[in-house]
């Protein structure tokens, strides 16, 4: 089995990527990776050769309400691409290509 999990965040009030956005990936409390957004708003190369599992998506984006967003993602075979879209009053997630 092959799991890898790349992100971007896209900051819809400003309609643009959200670059320079810290993002964490946890499991069972413990943080396995971490990175910024790149200046397309990209965290391309997050995480490779995960174990199947409940993960924790860790982001900190520039919303002056959302400071903190966590999703708990069940992670089985391939590759999972999880975008966050926020802004100042709300953020949505979805798996992506």
């Amino acid at each position: 089995m092959s799991i890898s999990l790349s992100t971007h965040v896209l900051d819809t009030g400003a309609g643009r990527p959200a670059e320079q956005v810290r993002v964490e990936l946890y499991r069972e409390g413990r943080c396995l990776a971490k990175g910024l957004t790149d200046g397309d708003g990209r965290a391309s190369d997050l995480a490779r050769d995960l174990e199947p599992g409940v993960y924790g998506l860790v982001f900190h984006p520039p919303s002056p309400f959302f400071r903190r967003v966590e999703l708990e993602l069940q992670l089985e075979d391939g590759h999972y691409h999880v975008p966050l879209l926020v802004s100042a009053y709300g953020c949505t997630s979805y798996r992506g290509s």
